[in-house]
């Protein structure tokens, strides 16, 4: 027996040529139509039988066959792609809401490819016209959106992404085409704020991003209102951006001022409010019974520094999972996203 003879079709077939292998080959080494094996691994709706189906995938794996997604993008209009787009993928906020996208996407056999926005509008814009070119399925702009957002380049770019079919899903303000998830910064905050002021503190520092991104907009409104209601007053905002090098930076600067015990102060993020404690240890503060840090989002590390930090739990992950979904189910409408204050040891309260 020769030895192409002792080898499996599958196998004569890449043995035989260096070129990559077609649909044609693995339909041929399966025994099956050409239609066949499309179904099975161009993710058609159309049942296969499941003997059928082991053959191709079997097939498809001795061939080393891969799909060619461009090719399937010029023939359904886009390809079994998900984009998503974050600020800042070192961030655990971003890579929490990552990890419910990546959830849903396996659920339906699709990729999720990340784009990193760095925060910069005009990058944001050009990501997003470079991903027209793919014809992903959906885009999901998971970065904070400003006043200036559905006017913008990158509000221009979705526009024209959509046109081509793919569904676009952002995380608050968008366009008036566009799906959103919202997360209820403001009723969070207010809900902190409060919580704060129960614990008996009146004089409070907010650590926020710049003027006009909603998310600490909405954040230092809600905030505001609770702790006013409960007798107190931020005393003073500083701003900034979201990163742990922004919060250590502006809590410097707020110790330079002069920060009296039993003052409060809040973190934007979990983040921010991590880069704050950093600079209190660093001038010799004490973390709680001198100056008290509490923040919003309860990323795993706030629960992990010492002591731990207060803070909003948002259900990160389920948050991705929802934009997913957005960008795949016709029907879709949001699910109630529960926040809840964790009170922890940075706010033992004023007395301790």
């Amino acid at each position: 027996m020769s030895t192409s003879e002792s080898l499996s079709p599958g196998r004569q077939a890449r043995s035989s040529r260096s070129a990559a292998a077609t649909l044609h080959d693995v339909a041929r080494a399966a025994g099956v139509s050409l239609a066949t094996a499309s179904r099975v691994l161009n993710g058609s709706q159309r049942k296969v039988a499941e003997s059928f189906r082991e053959r191709v995938e079997r097939a498809a794996a001795e061939l080393g066959y891969t799909a060619n997604v461009s090719a399937q993008a010029t023939a359904r209009g886009t390809s079994p792609v998900i984009a998503l787009l974050v600020a800042d993928i070192a961030d655990p906020y971003f890579g929490l809401i990552a990890s419910g996208v990546a959830r849903g996407a396996d659920e339906q056999g699709l990729v999720v490819t990340i784009a990193i926005t760095e925060r910069d509008p005009e990058r944001e814009a050009r990501i997003i016209r470079a991903l027209r070119g793919q014809r992903p399925q959906g885009l999901i702009l998971a970065a904070s959106r400003t006043r200036e957002s559905t006017e913008s380049p990158t509000a221009r770019e979705l526009t024209e992404f959509a046109k081509l079919g793919g569904r676009v899903v952002t995380f608050g303000a968008g366009g008036s085409d566009d799906r959103h998830v919202e997360i209820d910064n403001r009723t969070g905050a207010r809900a902190l704020g409060a919580r704060m002021a129960e614990l008996g503190y009146r004089r409070a520092i907010v650590l926020a991003g710049a003027e006009g991104v909603f998310t600490s907009d909405e954040r230092l409104a809600g905030f505001d209102e609770g702790i006013s209601a409960g007798g107190g007053a931020v005393a003073r905002v500083l701003r900034g951006d979201f990163r742990r090098e922004s919060g250590a930076e502006l809590m410097a600067q707020a110790l330079a001022d002069g920060i009296e015990p039993g003052t409060l102060v809040f973190g934007m993020s979990d983040v921010v409010a991590i880069g704050a404690m950093s600079a209190l240890r660093d001038a010799g503060r004490e973390i709680g019974g001198d100056v008290a840090v509490c923040g919003f989002d309860d990323v795993p590390a706030s629960s992990d520094v010492t002591p731990a930090l207060t803070t909003v739990h948002v259900p990160l992950s389920d948050v991705g999972y929802q934009a997913f979904r957005a960008t795949v189910d016709e029907d879709w409408e949001q699910a109630p996203l529960p926040l809840e204050v964790v009170v922890r040891a940075s706010t033992p309260g004023p007395s301790a």
